[in-house]
């Protein structure tokens, strides 16, 4: 428990209610591609494609790719203009198709063409930060772990729950904080909340539901 401004502040009632809302919600889209039965090195291309972009752009261009190519065996046989051409418009299409190439060709010299399930390898996959890890374990691998983006930065903070500058603060802090029971789908549930209610600017907090005990740090303006 944490307090706000002498009010105790309860992580586990403010999951269940996200959680009891979360159907309302859009699920993240690489939630919906795990969901789906994808496998870890779907949900890594889906992880590195969603970087930047849109999820309905992500969804339609990881469907589209994975229509011609879903293996790293066959992402290394495309060319890279077509390649380029299956994922666009997500952000960054050019850099994407050139970090695809070489992360499917290390995952054949140097894992056997499995992605590794280790934090540690996945970092040293080129492209690869803590976000796209992290959320390969837990999507991909069914591994606890903490991923933390803008939307789980954000809301942890605006909550009280953590008081952090950055994403990898956050996260260490989390790993303290948090109840492992949580990690698995910490994410998941703040993305889909984040991305309807707790908005960046200007959140929904006449609506939220969880508006009564949210402290809303550092919210000026709201809807």
């Amino acid at each position: 428990m944490t307090k706000n401004n002498g009010k105790t502040f309860n992580i586990d009632d403010f999951i269940k209610i996200i959680e009891n809302n979360y159907r309302k919600w859009n699920t993240p889209v690489v939630t919906l591609i795990s969901n789906r039965g994808a496998t870890p090195f779907e949900v890594l291309v889906s992880t590195i494609l969603s970087l930047r972009t849109k999820d309905q752009v992500t969804a339609m261009a990881s469907a589209g790719l994975f229509e011609v190519a879903r293996t790293p065996q066959e992402i290394t046989a495309l060319d890279e203009e077509e390649l380029k051409r299956l994922i666009y418009p997500v952000g960054f299409y050019p850099t994407k198709a050139r970090q695809l190439k070489k992360i499917s060709q290390i995952i054949i010299d140097e894992y056997g063409g499995n992605v590794p399930d280790v934090i540690d390898e996945l970092l040293k996959l080129p492209g690869v930060g803590r976000k796209t890890a992290n959320l390969v374990l837990v999507e991909g691998f069914q591994k606890a772990a903490i991923c933390v983006d803008a939307h789980v930065h954000r809301i942890s903070n605006r909550i009280g729950y953590v008081k952090t500058k950055n994403a990898d603060k956050t996260e260490a802090a989390l790993r303290k904080k948090l109840p492992a029971r949580h990690w698995m789908r910490y994410n998941e549930l703040l993305v889909a909340f984040g991305q309807s209610i707790c908005r960046p600017i200007s959140p929904f907090c006449s609506t939220c539901p969880v508006n009564g005990m949210c402290p809303k740090v550092r919210v000026t303006k709201s809807r």
